[in-house]
């Protein structure tokens, strides 16, 4: 199976439908394609029909990241964080704002489970870390809002599914669409979710990679864009929102070597591949992204007292990794959408799925095809 044509559940992917994306991936399309990332998803659905607090119907779960993996997850890795519109949450930013440094693994959840995600990845660290024990840490947890289709009030994840996610936590190909704490999520009033996609760029002679993991719940239908076809003015009909609410929460990890201020302009170049695809910042929207580099790996284990040595490249040769971070956010974004199904939820609400072969269609009357 070509990884970049379909999931590892087999669900199509953009590039195979032959949506002409600009830039080169990396041999997964994925955020994992920078080595040592690891990525784990715990999918909670049941129950149908009307909702009843505390017992369904449940669409939602969590995603969870390991910047190196379970084996090194004691590592730190500079990193740098962005908001856009501050209608939503991500932990640890602040202590990240600080010292230039992510300490931790990241999780995905919906809105009123951060707090447990973030929690569960202490009781993780000290207790399921592989050796990796701490008696202090500021989890990063981030959240979108999946009320639409899920019993969010029902508080149905709980901190083994958190731990699940991080014990689950794999390299190699990651699955998209309506799973982990994409679940429930919405899209431009399309089905949302998780997606991911990833470039490889060449500075100064050496070769390095940038990938994109997104939990995409934002946007209304007639902003939705791709490769800057209106498609949601063309793709009217069965809007379950229709209105300018959710959010999205993006993470950037690059094997480049980069200081934290340098990763902090790497995060606000997240807008510009989300304004790619419509996205404005609306109002009630929280837009919080995070890009880290696991470069520098031994500078950041040395020990209390030992010198630090860390390359990083010059501010004048950073642009492809800019661009990189824009394609690779846009298409992600993209790619949540249509590597999924149409999801029915709480209360009968129902989201639609973006319709492939309307897609197309579309695609093919502004010649981008």
């Amino acid at each position: 199976m070509n990884s970049h044509h379909a999931t590892p559940a087999g669900k199509t992917r953009a590039r195979a439908l032959g949506l002409p994306f600009s830039g080169d991936p990396g041999e997964n399309n994925a955020i994992t394609d920078v080595a040592g990332v690891e990525v784990g998803t715990t999918t909670l659905i049941s129950g149908e029909g009307k909702l009843i607090v505390g017992q369904g119907p449940v669409r939602t779960g969590v995603t969870a990241l390991l910047p190196r993996g379970r084996k090194k997850a004691q590592i730190p890795c500079a990193a740098g964080s962005y908001s856009l519109n501050g209608n939503g949450e991500m932990t640890g930013t602040i202590w990240i704002e600080e010292s230039g440094e992510l300490q931790t693994p990241i999780t995905i959840t919906n809105t009123h489970s951060c707090g447990v995600a973030r929690d569960a990845t202490i009781e993780w660290l000290v207790r399921h870390g592989g050796g990796n024990v701490q008696d202090w840490g500021l989890p990063v947890a981030a959240e979108t809002f999946d009320g639409d289709l899920n019993d969010i009030n029902g508080f149905h994840v709980k901190a083994e599914h958190v731990i699940q996610a991080l014990e689950g936590a794999r390299g190699g190909p990651v699955e998209e669409g309506s799973v982990g704490g994409g679940t429930g999520m919405v899209c431009y009033d399309f089905k949302g979710g998780n997606g991911t996609a990833s470039r490889v760029v060449k500075i100064g002679g050496r070769r390095y990679t940038l990938g994109a993991l997104v939990q995409s719940n934002f946007g209304q239908r007639p902003e939705c864009t791709i490769l800057g076809v209106p498609v949601g003015l063309h793709l009217k009909g069965d809007e379950l929102r229709g209105s300018p609410a959710g959010s999205i929460i993006v993470i950037i990890a690059t094997d480049a070597p980069l200081e934290a201020h340098q990763l902090k302009r790497i995060a606000r170049r997240v807008p510009l591949g989300l304004a790619r695809t419509g996205g404005i910042g609306h109002n009630s929207s929280g837009d919080i992204f995070l890009a880290f580099s696991t470069a520098n790996e031994e500078a950041f284990a040395a020990k209390r007292g030992e010198l630090r040595r860390m390359e990083a490249i010059g501010t004048q040769d950073i642009d492809p990794l800019f661009v990189a971070t824009i394609e690779a956010t846009e298409e992600a974004i993209i790619d949540s959408m249509i590597a999924n199904q149409t999801m029915v939820g709480r209360d009968g609400n129902r989201c639609v799925a973006l319709p492939h072969d309307r897609l197309i269609d579309v695609m093919k009357k502004y010649g981008r095809m």
